[in-house]
């Protein structure tokens, strides 16, 4: 066992001891794991540095690793698994639709508000969550893990920053690594990444590991990206990350007596969202779902918005947070072949590759995107050869869903205000596909029952389409995107070199409103009072012309035809529904369809019908 003990740091009831259910009560139990690896192990094998690792007494290397637990009294003997994502716990945002922010303290829940409508607490999942990124924020009860970094190790390594994309306007850059001040360094900015960088000489070490410009207080300018050359130092063995994934779990589904879940684990299914997604497409890809004792570790896994991109983590000097976008991040590594779970071959290497391993520990996986994921992301790659030529035949143990009409970060509270785009953003909510295929993923590893079929877009029936050749309507005032953003294949990060790409994605066809015509189309979709988008342009001071980072677009149709703008295309609410009746009535249908075909939970069609009958026009 990899988990060689664990300490409890607090123990206490959830929500004052709330009953859910025939589950009885949950309890709060968080605290620390430490863990041992033995380099010469064949299920470590994968992880870069760890045979330079330090070592104990032992010969094993060491690691120790947040770790929190939501544990029913009895429960259903389900593992629900949530791989953090930059040290958060996003899991409970989306399957129990709590919004963020003051009613939804979803990193250390403690309330019954916190548990939104429960899902997951009424059907008796222990949920866990465990530290893996070694520089993910420690505030607000953020999950990291200690990891032995391989002193006296230097290279040459790149950073990139752009203020206000992804977080709050930037005051300094934050380093990744710790830099040695006295060796050569770069700083410069460009407009645009295909612009050539014009080099900045003002600027400064604060210490190791922030970088200032000159004078003192200068804020980096929204709309440039900066990126500092730089030799840095003590690499972390980020690799690790997926071994203290895997024996945390591996632990928590073991009969050691320290567990506190012995004896209560039949079954586990790992979830990621986004960043955590794309780990868990890397944690299957590299065999990872093995653990050191020859177990395997998910029966299920559900991964979300994760497209077909890994994270930049097993390598020398990785750098975990990144994400690659059009604009941000475009050369960082994030695409490695192989993306699907069908054997194709790379065009890029001509080897032939498969996502998973085919050796019997691989799990039941399902992998869910928006429509983001296809424009920014990739995602098409998941169904077709990396030439965007055919479509793949997939494994009966993979599933693969679109769901239609929404953005990258679609979930409960998400707004409309268009922040950095040019359009108002998709405040379209995925949460109630997830659901349901949750609940699918684990009636899959629980009783054998097969999940609904795949709902994609596909070539052969010409809902899957080059970015060039959408038929997108002309809509007043709203910027229409004519190109997705290219994958390409990992190179040299540091001195990027453009090449170009041997692989072609698509994106899902719309209609004559602007709306996917495939993949889940939730009752508001297939009913729809707008156009929805997975896509939407920066504004200035940010490139006009590159797709906002991982935010679709709204633009809701006209309540009557009196209303509607002449130059409008799409007829307005009045003129599709006879009354709000037949409106409620059409949203009804699509609903109940949803439910019958196992895409929709009975409680979230009533979801959508309360708020159905209170549209008036």
């Amino acid at each position: 066992m990899a988990i060689s003990g664990i300490t409890i740091t607090r123990r206490e009831p959830f929500a004052d001891g709330v009953l859910f259910g025939e589950f009885g009560p949950y309890e709060r139990i968080v605290g620390t794991a430490r863990g041992e690896l033995d380099p010469a192990n064949p299920a470590n094998a994968a992880i870069v540095g760890l045979d330079r690792a330090s070592r104990n007494e032992a010969g094993l290397v060491e690691y120790d690793t947040d770790f929190y637990l939501l544990r029913p009294r009895l429960g259903s003997g389900k593992l629900l698994f949530d791989v953090n994502n930059r040290g958060n716990k996003p899991m409970l945002h989306m399957f129990c639709q709590v919004a963020p922010g003051p009613d939804g303290n979803t990193n250390d829940p403690a309330t019954l508000a916190d548990a939104g409508d429960a899902l997951p607490f009424r059907r008796g999942y222990a949920m866990a969550w465990a530290g893996w990124d070694p520089d993910a924020p420690r505030g607000n009860n953020g999950l990291t893990i200690r990891i032995p970094a391989l002193a006296g190790v230097e290279a040459e390594i790149r950073d990139e920053f752009v203020s206000a994309t992804r977080g709050p306007v930037l005051e300094r850059f934050r380093l990744t690594y710790a830099a040695i001040p006295t060796a050569p360094a770069r700083l410069t900015r460009r407009h645009r990444p295909e612009y050539p960088p014009e080099d900045i000489a003002d600027w400064h070490f604060v210490d190791s590991r922030t970088v200032e410009l000159l004078p003192s207080g200068t804020k980096p300018e929204l709309g440039q990206i900066y990126e500092i050359t730089y030799r840095a130092t003590n690499p972390w063995v980020s690799g690790i990350a997926y071994a203290a994934q895997r024996d945390m779990v591996a632990f928590l589904r073991s009969d050691v007596v320290e567990n506190p879940m012995r004896g209560k684990c039949r079954k586990a299914m790992g979830f990621g969202i986004s960043q955590s997604g794309r780990f868990l497409r890397d944690f299957v890809r590299l065999g990872f779902n093995r653990d050191e004792t020859g177990e395997k570790v998910f029966d299920g896994v559900l991964t979300h918005t994760g497209g077909i991109g890994g994270v930049f983590l097993n390598a020398p000097f990785a750098q975990p947070n990144r994400t690659r976008s059009g604009y941000q991040d475009r050369t960082m590594p994030e695409n490695f072949f192989p993306f699907a779970t069908a054997a194709t071959r790379d065009p890029a290497t001509g080897a032939e590759g498969v996502l998973l391993q085919r050796d019997g520990f691989d799990p039941l996986l399902i992998q869910s995107n928006t429509s983001t994921e296809y424009w920014q992301k990739g995602a098409s790659l998941l169904s077709t050869d990396p030439t965007g030529s055919q479509d793949l035949h997939l494994p009966e143990t993979t599933r693969l869903f679109l769901i239609a009409g929404t953005q990258h970060a679609g979930r409960a509270g998400t707004p409309s205000s268009p922040g950095n785009c040019q359009n108002a953003r998709n405040p379209h909510s995925a949460a109630p596909a997830l659901r349901a295929l949750l609940v699918a993923l684990d009636e899959w590893v629980t009783d054998g029952t097969p999940p609904p079929a795949s709902r994609i877009p596909r070539i052969d029936d010409g809902t899957l389409v080059a970015a060039d050749a959408l038929h997108f309507p002309n809509l007043p005032g709203f910027a229409v995107a004519d190109a997705a953003t290219n994958v390409d294949p990992p190179g040299d990060w540091v001195h990027p070199v453009h090449v170009p790409s041997p692989y072609q994605t698509l994106v899902p066809a719309v209609d004559s409103d602007g709306s996917e015509t495939a993949g889940i189309r939730l009752p508001d979709i297939a009913v729809p009072a707008a156009t929805f988008t997975g896509w939407n342009l920066f504004r200035a001071p940010f490139p006009s012309c590159e797709l906002c980072d991982r935010d679709g677009g709204s633009l809701p149709f006209a309540l009557n035809e009196a209303a509607r703008d002449p130059a409008d295309p799409r007829p307005s609410l009045a003129e599709r529904h006879a009354s709000p009746a037949a409106y409620a009535a059409a949203m009804r249908r699509a609903a109940d369809a949803l439910v019958a075909d196992r895409l929709l939970l009975a409680e979230d069609a009533d979801r959508y019908m309360a708020t159905a009958v209170s549209v008036s026009f």
